[in-house]
C-alpha cells in the first residue's frame, strides 16, 4: 500500500490533502479515497453502472445534430412558399418556368453541406475545450471526460473547477462554490461534508471531493438546459431582423397572389394556365429566397475560418456580437501577460525567518497553485520535514492564502502570502517598497508571519492587518505577450476602447499598460475606492482605462456600468474571478488554459490562448454582418419592386410582363450569384445597429425606381407593339435587368478587380441570353425593333442616376451617425 501511495499520479495527493492535522473547515476525509481504506469505484463497479445506464451521457451540444441541420434547412417558411409555387407551375408547365425550384434545392443543399462542415469543426474543437474532471477509480486519481462519470463516482474539486454532475460533498477544505449561474445569487456558498452540490456551479476557493448522486439528464443543470442549444442562428439582431422581414413577406404575398390571379385570369382571355404562370411570375420574386441561406452560410464559414485559428465559437451570434463591440475589458494576467511568471527577487524583511523554506512549504501545501504560486514553487522546492496542519486557500475576495506548519524542530507557525496592500494598513513603510516595484510593472507578494489561527482570520478578514508581521517581499516578473501591443493598436484603430481590469495592484497594472502604450495607463485607478452608486461608477469606468484591485463582483458591476451607458462590452479572462463578468458581458471571451468554469460561460474560447486571435474574431464578425447587409439590400430591392409591380399590374389591368423563367434569370444574374460571392468577401466595416432600418433605407427607393423604370418601359412597349406580349416582356425585362444591375454595381463598392469582374460577367451573361437563339427561345426573350428597347435603356439609366443620388445621401447620413 505504501508503494501505491507514493506512485506519481496516484492517491498520494489525496493522502496529503485530507490526512491528519487540524482543518480550518471540514474534518471528514473523502469517502472513496485511500484515506479511509477505500479507492473509489472499481472497474467492475463502473461497468455495472454503465450497463445500467447510470452514466453522465448528456452530449456536449456544441452544434446541432445532422437531423436538425437537415430539417432546419429544408423545412423553412421560404421553402414552403416556393415549394407550393413550384408544384403549381409543374402542373401547368412548361418546365423552364420551374427553374426557381432548382435554385431553392441548390440553396438548401449548400446550406446543409456548409452547416455540417461547421458542425464537424465545432465538435472537434469542443472536445479540446471540454471540462475534464479528476475522478477516483481503482485507487488512482484519473482525468476523465465528463461523459464518462457514473453514479457514485468520487470526484476531486479545486479552485476553478466546474461541477459537472450533482452530488454530495464528502470532504471540504475551505470549499466555496459559486452557484450564481443556477440561482442568480452572486455570493459564494461555503460547502461542508454532507452538503449538496449542483452541476453548473463552480469552485471559487478551497478544495474537496464529492460523490456523484445524479448524472446525465437527471442532473440539475441538464434539466435546466434540456431545451438549450449552443449552436444557434436566431438570437441576434441580424437574424431577428431577417425574420421580421420574412414575416411581412409571408403576409403580403397572400393578398398579392389573390389579386394577381384574378387580374391575370381576366386579362388573359380566361386562360387559367397562363394566368397561373403570370401570377407565379409575380409572386416568386417577392420572396427573398437566398437571404436566409447566405446568412447561415456566412455564419457557418465564419465558424470554420475561426476554427482553423483554434477559436471555439460556442454560440454563433457571438461572431456578430463581437463585431458590434465598442469596449473590450481585458484581464491583465493571462491576456496582456502570459499566464506563466518568474520570481525576480525575494527581499527579506525579518532576519530570523527561513524565507526560502517557508515559500517552498506554502507552494507544496497548495495542490492547485495559481500562476504566482507556481512561479514560487519553481524557484523554491518544498522543504523536508514541514507538516501542514491547516490551510486557507487563496480567494479573489481576500487576495491572500495561508497555511499553518509544524516545523522539524516541533515549532508551529502560521504564514500568509498575498497582496501587500490588502494585508497591511495604509501608510505602512513596506507598502512604499512594494509600490516602487509595482511602478516597474512587477507583481509583489507579501510573506507575513501570522499571530492568529487561520480559522479566526477567515471569519474576521478585516483583522488581518493586526495579526501579521511582514517577513519578506516576493517580486514576480510577468511576461508580456508579444502580440499584445499589436492587438491593442488594432482595437484603437477600429474605434474600440480597451479597459484593463485586474485584481493586481493598480500601480503595477498601470506600469504594464504603459509599456503597451495603452491610452490612460498613466492614471491607474484603485478599484477599492470606486464609488458604489451606479451612475458615479459608470462615470468613473467611462473616464478611465486601467483599474487595479478589482474584485470579482466589481468586475461584474463595471461591465454593467458600461452597458448602462449604451456600450457593447466584451470581457476577456481566464480565471475563476472573471466568471461573473464574463457571464454578464455582451460577449465573453475565455482562454483555453483558463479554468473550466471560465470556458463554460464564455461564448468564444481561444483554445490556443493567443490574445492576438481576437482581431480575427472581430474581423470575421464584421465580415459576416457587413456582407449580409450588402446582400440583404439586393434581396429586399427585389421584394420591393415585385410588390410594386404587382400593384401597377392590378391597377392597370394588363398582363403581368414576366414569366417565372424571366424572374429566375434576372434574380440569378443580379442577386443570387453575385450575393454568393459578396457574402463571403472580406469586409472590415464596423457593425452598426438598426439592421432592418438601414437595409430598407436603400431597398425601398431602389425597388421603387426599378418598378417605375420597368413599368414605364413595359407600358410604352405595349403602345409600340400590336399585341406582341413576348416583345413587350423583352423590353420590360431589359429595363428591370439594367436597373437591378446598376443597384448591384452600387452595392459592390468599393471596387476591387474581382468585384468589377463580377458585375461585368453578369452583364455579359445577360447579353449572351439575348443573342443566342437557343437561349432566346428557352427564356422567351427577343428584342424587337429599336424604339422600345432603347426606351427601356433610357428608363433604366434615369432610374440608375436617381439611385446614385439617393445612395450618396444615404452614405452621408451613415457617416454622420
Amino acid at each position: 500500500m505504501k508503494k501505491q501511495l507514493d506512485e506519481p499520479g496516484g492517491a498520494a495527493g489525496a493522502g496529503a490533502r485530507f490526512a491528519g492535522g487540524a482543518r480550518v473547515a471540514g474534518d471528514a476525509p473523502p469517502s472513496g479515497t485511500l484515506v479511509d481504506g477505500h479507492a473509489g469505484l472499481t472497474s467492475a463497479q463502473v461497468a455495472e453502472r454503465v450497463a445500467a445506464g447510470h452514466v453522465n451521457d448528456v452530449p456536449v451540444r456544441s452544434s446541432r445534430g445532422i437531423g436538425e441541420i437537415v430539417r432546419s434547412n429544408l423545412f423553412t417558411r421560404i421553402n414552403a412558399i416556393i415549394g407550393v409555387l413550384f408544384v403549381i407551375i409543374m402542373i401547368v408547365g412548361p418546365v423552364q418556368d420551374g427553374l426557381f425550384g432548382g435554385v431553392i434545392l441548390a440553396n438548401t443543399l449548400i446550406g446543409i453541406i456548409q452547416e455540417v462542415r461547421a458542425k464537424r469543426t465545432l465538435d472537434q474543437l469542443a472536445i479540446v475545450g471540454e471540462s475534464r474532471p479528476r475522478v477516483w477509480r481503482d485507487g488512482r486519481r484519473v482525468t476523465l471526460s465528463a461523459s464518462e462519470i457514473v453514479i457514485d463516482d468520487v470526484i476531486d474539486l479545486g479552485q476553478g473547477d466546474k461541477i459537472v454532475v450533482d452530488g454530495t460533498v464528502t470532504a471540504a477544505e475551505n470549499l466555496e462554490v459559486d452557484e450564481s449561474l443556477l440561482t442568480g445569487e452572486a455570493d459564494p456558498v461555503v460547502k461542508r461534508p454532507g452538503d449538496a452540490v449542483m452541476s453548473g456551479s463552480f469552485v471559487v476557493a478551497g478544495s474537496g471531493a464529492f460523490t456523484a448522486t445524479r448524472v446525465g439528464r437527471e442532473a440539475y443543470a441538464s434539466q435546466l438546459a434540456e431545451e438549450a442549444r449552443r449552436f444557434s442562428l436566431v438570437n441576434s439582431e441580424l437574424r431577428n431582423g431577417i425574420d421580421r422581414i420574412l414575416k411581412f413577406v409571408t403576409w403580403a404575398i397572400i393578398p398579392a397572389g389573390i389579386s394577381l390571379i384574378i387580374t391575370q385570369f381576366m386579362v388573359n382571355d380566361d386562360d387559367l394556365p397562363e394566368a397561373i404562370r403570370r401570377m407565379v411570375g409575380g409572386l416568386v420574386p417577392m420572396v427573398p429566397e437566398g437571404l436566409v441561406l447566405l446568412t447561415s452560410l456566412a455564419f457557418a464559414v465564419g465558424v470554420v475560418r475561426l476554427g482553423k485559428q483554434q477559436c471555439l465559437v460556442q454560440e454563433l451570434p457571438a461572431i456578430e456580437g463581437l463585431a458590434r463591440v465598442d469596449t473590450v475589458c481585458l484581464d491583465k494576467t493571462g491576456t496582456l501577460t502570459e499566464a506563466s511568471m518568474d520570481v525576480d527577487e525575494v527581499l527579506p524583511l525579518l532576519g530570523d525567518v527561513p524565507v526560502a523554506q517557508v515559500l517552498g512549504a506554502l507552494g507544496a501545501a497548495d495542490e492547485r497553485p495559481n500562476s504566482s504560486l507556481q512561479a514560487i514553487i519553481e524557484a523554491h522546492p518544498a522543504p523536508e520535514g514541514w507538516q501542514r496542519t491547516a490551510t486557507a486557500p487563496f480567494s479573489s475576495a481576500r487576495r491572500w492564502s495561508g497555511a499553518t506548519f509544524t516545523q522539524p524542530s516541533g515549532a508551529e507557525s502560521t504564514w500568509l502570502l498575498g497582496a501587500p496592500d490588502t494585508m497591511l494598513p495604509a501608510g505602512h513603510s513596506v507598502l512604499t517598497a512594494a509600490d516602487s516595484y509595482g511602478a516597474r510593472g512587477l507583481r509583489v507578494l507579501l510573506l507575513a508571519r501570522c499571530s492568529r489561527p487561520l480559522g479566526e482570520l477567515l471569519d474576521d478578514t478585516a483583522g488581518v492587518a493586526d495579526a501579521v508581521t511582514p517577513a519578506a517581499l516576493v517580486v514576480i516578473r510577468q511576461r508580456i505577450r508579444q502580440e499584445a501591443p499589436a492587438t491593442l493598436r488594432y482595437f484603437a484603430d477600429q474605434g474600440v476602447s480597451a479597459k484593463v481590469i485586474s485584481g493586481d495592484n493598480a500601480v503595477s497594472v498601470g506600469a504594464v499598460a504603459s509599456g503597451l502604450s495603452l491610452p490612460g495607463a498613466d492614471n491607474p485607478v484603485d478599484a477599492r475606492f470606486l464609488p458604489e452608486h451606479p451612475e458615479a461608477l459608470a462615470d468613473a469606468v467611462e473616464q478611465n482605462a486601467v483599474f487595479g484591485r478589482v474584485g470579482p463582483q466589481q468586475k461584474r458591476d463595471m461591465v454593467g456600468a458600461l452597458q448602462s451607458r449604451g456600450h457593447t462590452v466584451a470581457m476577456t479572462g481566464d480565471g475563476v474571478n472573471d466568471v461573473l463578468a464574463l457571464k454578464d458581458a455582451d460577449i465573453g471571451v475565455g482562454m483555453g488554459s483558463g479554468s473550466p468554469a471560465t470556458r463554460a460561460v464564455a461564448q468564444i474560447v481561444l483554445l490556443n490562448n493567443n490574445f492576438a486571435s481576437l482581431p480575427s474574431v472581430v474581423a470575421e464578425g464584421r465580415r459576416v454582418i457587413g456582407n449580409i447587409e450588402r446582400v440583404a439590400n439586393l434581396f429586399l430591392t427585389k421584394t420591393v419592386y415585385s410588390v410594386l409591380m404587382a400593384v401597377v399590374i392590378v391597377l392597370a389591368q394588363v398582363p403581368y410582363p414576366f414569366l417565372p423563367r424571366h424572374i429566375t434569370l434576372i434574380g440569378s444574374l443580379t442577386i443570387g450569384i453575385p450575393a454568393f460571392f459578396l457574402a463571403l468577401a472580406p469586409n472590415s466595416e464596423r457593425a452598426r445597429s438598426n439592421f432592418v432600418g438601414r437595409v430598407l433605407r436603400f431597398a425601398i427607393p431602389a425597388g421603387a425606381l426599378a418598378a417605375t423604370a420597368t413599368s414605364v418601359a413595359y407600358l410604352f412597349a405595349r403602345s409600340v407593339y400590336d399585341d406582341n406580349l413576348d416583345a413587350e416582356t423583352s423590353a420590360a425585362t431589359l429595363a428591370l435587368f439594367l436597373t437591378a444591375l446598376w443597384a448591384l454595381a452600387i452595392i459592390a463598392r468599393p471596387y476591387t478587380w474581382w468585384r468589377i469582374l463580377l458585375v461585368l460577367t453578369m452583364a455579359v451573361s445577360f447579353a449572351v441570353v439575348l443573342v443566342v437563339p437557343y437561349l432566346q427561345e428557352f427564356f422567351q426573350l427577343k428584342l424587337v425593333g429599336v424604339a422600345a428597347p432603347w426606351t427601356a435603356v433610357a428608363c433604366a439609366a434615369v432610374a440608375g442616376l436617381v439611385l446614385e443620388f439617393v445612395w450618396a445621401r444615404m452614405r452621408r447620413r451613415l457617416a454622420d451617425d
